[in-house]
């Protein structure tokens, strides 16, 4: 049924065109809530008393490979000192070794040459590894 509003000439009345949306937000932000309440409560898994067994769990190296460049220029991967002429030899190995999600983590001096750094990320990306990151210190310093 639509409503009517009295019209400009004498009682003749016309349809009211505009649309209430008053109740329309009013239901919309009651559903929200109720989503927003329930959201949680769905992600809770069945409480099940799991069996005890000898097997160990699955291996599961989260931890980055890092790889810094101290202030005279000398290499290392995860605190370990390595030659520059080893280092592809070397990240072929961890390639190996991790999965193909692994992450590694540059970590450079500020005072280096950047072609030095970008020449130690090429050998990073170069040997496999897609999840790359240039380590920073949080704390903004304008440039020398």
């Amino acid at each position: 049924m639509a409503m009517l509003k009295p019209g400009r000439r004498g009682g003749r009345r016309q349809p009211m065109a505009e649309i209430n949306v008053t109740p329309l937000v009013d239901v919309m932000l009651v559903l929200l809530i109720i989503f927003m309440v329930t959201a949680p409560l769905l992600v809770a898994g069945v409480p099940v008393d799991l069996p005890d067994a000898r097997a160990k769990s699955l291996p599961n190296d989260n931890t980055p490979i890092q790889i810094s460049l101290d202030a005279a220029g000398a290499l290392y991967i995860d605190r370990l000192a390595i030659a520059p002429a080893a280092l592809p030899a070397k990240l072929a190995a961890l390639r190996t070794a991790r999965s193909d999600e692994a992450r590694v983590y540059v970590r450079a001096d500020r005072g280096l040459d950047y072609g030095r750094v970008m020449a130690v990320v090429g050998e990073v990306n170069a040997a496999g590894f897609k999840k790359v990151a240039l380590v920073t210190d949080g704390a903004a310093r304008p440039a020398p």
